[in-house]
C-alpha cells in the first residue's frame, strides 16, 4: 500500500478541523433564513458536499439565501472556531521534504478554501488546490480528483486520496486512486469501513507511517 509518489488531500475535517466551524454555520443559515435550528448530527452528514447541493436537495427555494447566510456567518466566525489538527502541519512538511507531491481537492468554495488554509497556517504547504468553482460536479463523482491529479502531474495508480466522509472514498475509487479514511472528521468509522476505502486510520500518526514508511 505505501510508496505513493502523491498525496491529494481532503480539506475540510481532514487537514483542517473546520467541523464545529461548519455545523454552527448550518445552524446559523437555517435559523436566519427559517427560524429553526439544525440537527448537529444530521448536518455532520452534509459535510463533503456543496452548499449547493445541501441546500437545494432541502430547500430550493431558499437555496441561495441559505448558502449566503452560511457563508457571511462562516468567513466571519472562522479565525474563532478553526482548529488545527495536532501533528497535521509537521506530517505536510515533511511529505513535502521527501518529494512527494500535495494537493487538495475539496468541495469547499475556492475563496473559503484560500482563507481556510490562510487562518490554519497551511496557505502555503500545499502546491495545488482543487475547489468547487473548478469543477461542474463534486464528489462522489471523480472529477475534482482527477482535476488534482492532472494539475500535479500525477498518476492515479502511484496516488491516494485522504478524506474524512464516505463521498471522499467514493470518489476516489472513481478515480482509481487508493484512498485512505479518517476517523478525526465529520464520517462515522463504520460508515467509512463499509465504503472499503484501501485503510482507516484514527490517528494521523497511523497517518503518518503509511505515506512515510
Amino acid at each position: 500500500m505505501a510508496g505513493w509518489r502523491w498525496v491529494v488531500f481532503d480539506l475540510d475535517g481532514t487537514v483542517v478541523n473546520t467541523i464545529p466551524l461548519i455545523i454552527a454555520s448550518y445552524d446559523h443559515a437555517m435559523w436566519t433564513i427559517l427560524g429553526e435550528h439544525t440537527d448537529p448530527v444530521e448536518a455532520r452528514s452534509w459535510i463533503g458536499q456543496t452548499l449547493y447541493d445541501t441546500f437545494r436537495a432541502r430547500h430550493p427555494e431558499h437555496a441561495q439565501a441559505l448558502i449566503d447566510a452560511y457563508v457571511e456567518f462562516n468567513l466571519r466566525e472562522m479565525p474563532r472556531l478553526i482548529e488545527r489538527y495536532p501533528q497535521l502541519p509537521e506530517l505536510l512538511a515533511d511529505l513535502a521534504e521527501a518529494q512527494i507531491g500535495l494537493g487538495i481537492a475539496t468541495s469547499k468554495r475556492r475563496h473559503s478554501a484560500e482563507r481556510t488554509l490562510a487562518v490554519a497556517g497551511l496557505a502555503e504547504a500545499i502546491a495545488v488546490t482543487v475547489a468547487m468553482e473548478d469543477t461542474a460536479v463534486h464528489k462522489p463523482d471523480p472529477a475534482p480528483l482527477r482535476l488534482a491529479l492532472d494539475r500535479l502531474g500525477a498518476q492515479a495508480g502511484e496516488s491516494v486520496y485522504v478524506g474524512d466522509a464516505v463521498v471522499d472514498v467514493q470518489a476516489a475509487k472513481a478515480a482509481g486512486m487508493a484512498v485512505i479514511a479518517v476517523t478525526w472528521g465529520a464520517g462515522l468509522p463504520d460508515e467509512l469501513a463499509a465504503a472499503e476505502p484501501t485503510a482507516v486510520l484514527d490517528t494521523v500518526a497511523e497517518l503518518r507511517a503509511l505515506l512515510l514508511p
